[in-house]
């Protein structure tokens, strides 16, 4: 097929963070299918923990100034880009002073998560569409990976739905085995529908656990892969439920041809 415009989503990235295997498959797969002559953007959050300075983080002005909402509170977002020069590949970092400047990831020095981890994973999701816009760049694929970025499937299915740059863009989500045993608060479902969203659409994230989470980014995705062999029992029932969608099961050490098939094969579909 012709050449794909794919985004990728993450939390992590190797060698910039990795606190999971999301990491590492974050990193080569993006290379594999920039290698098969497709156009590539890859966008994360700027964690504290991620030294600017060694790796050469510079801020994007023209794609700075965004605010997003959340709560009728207006967080600024900042963005910032690094190259890794041994890939050929630019890698956007998403900021924010109060959500983002800190030692740790998802919890602090005596492992306590942060209270506020619904708010960043809502800002995030939308800020990582908010940038995209922007960038005026509109991607045939939308790969997500991981927890943190399980509201982006939702979202392209309704609030940014009749955005002209995501139109026409197939969503694939990755899943992964469970990656914290706390929940994102009572209010997480409500927040996350940024008051544009029903409720019946957003009800999957009522328990706001890792779970609730990977349901929702399953339910409103266009293709599904398995990224782990310890996926939650829970989760792969689910994910037996969806029909008509494309299911993909990664192999280790897998990326290019296997990832590029299914994206072709999920742009001929009638998904």
């Amino acid at each position: 097929m012709a050449k794909k415009k794919v985004l990728f989503v993450s939390s992590e990235m190797t060698p910039y963070l990795q606190v999971t295997n999301v990491g590492e498959l974050a990193r080569r797969l993006p290379q594999a299918i920039q290698e098969k002559n497709n156009e590539i953007r890859v966008l994360m959050p700027r964690f504290g923990c991620i030294n600017e300075r060694r790796n050469k983080l510079h801020e994007v002005v023209r794609l700075s100034g965004i605010n997003i909402t959340i709560d009728d509170n207006d967080n600024p977002l900042t963005i910032k880009v690094a190259s890794l020069q041994e890939a050929k590949m630019q890698v956007y970092f998403l900021d924010n002073e109060d959500y983002f400047h800190r030692k740790f990831v998802f919890a602090n020095d005596k492992n306590v998560f942060y209270n506020d981890n619904d708010e960043r994973t809502i800002f995030f999701c939308k800020g990582a569409l908010e940038t995209v816009k922007k960038l005026g760049w509109q991607p045939d694929i939308i790969h997500c990976q991981g927890w943190m970025t399980s509201l982006i499937p939702l979202y392209i299915k309704t609030i940014y739905k009749d955005e002209p740059v995501f139109r026409n863009a197939k969503v694939v989500y990755s899943v992964f085995e469970n990656q914290f045993e706390e929940n994102l608060g009572k209010d997480f479902a409500r927040k996350a529908g940024l008051n544009e969203i029903d409720t019946k659409q957003v009800a999957t994230l009522a328990k706001s656990d890792s779970n609730s989470l990977y349901i929702t980014g399953i339910t409103h995705a266009d293709a599904i892969v398995k990224a782990s062999s310890e996926i939650d029992a829970e989760v792969i029932k689910f994910i037996k439920k969806q029909k008509g969608k494309l299911m993909h099961e990664h192999v280790e050490g897998s990326y290019g041809d296997d990832y590029n098939n299914l994206y072709d094969e999920l742009l001929q579909s009638q998904v």
